[in-house]
């Protein structure tokens, strides 16, 4: 049974980024829909399951984006005007409808690295 997961790890602060805002899009050509938007929990992940569940996966582009600069604001570090890493988009695709797929995010102010988890 197929799903969309995210965890997303604050390395700057060494822990789980509970409080930062997400949004799930679906992407087609240059039309991006909103399909999801939640706030992690403190271990880092969504509430209620997953971003995407098998009854509402599919075959797709997609884009996951994380508010990372309101995130570090949020937690009082000091950002320059503009911040370095605002938001940052993840774009991917889903080929398997009923394939499991985990996008996790490491992000501090000045860097990030994502991969297809596990």
């Amino acid at each position: 049974m197929g799903h969309l997961s995210t965890h997303v790890l604050d390395t700057m602060h060494g822990c789980p980024a509970a409080g930062m805002k997400i949004t799930l899009q679906r992407v087609e050509g240059a039309h991006a829909e909103t399909l999801r938007e939640v706030v992690l929990n403190p271990d880092g992940r969504s509430d209620g399951g997953p971003l995407l569940d098998a009854g509402s996966m599919a075959a797709g582009r997609y884009r996951l984006l994380f508010e990372v600069g309101a995130y570090f604001r949020a937690r009082g570090v000091a950002l320059p005007e503009p911040a370095f890493i605002d938001t940052v988009p993840v774009d991917f695709g889903i080929a398997d409808a009923d394939g499991h797929y985990h996008v996790p995010l490491l992000v501090s102010p000045w860097t990030y690295s994502t991969y297809r988890g596990s």
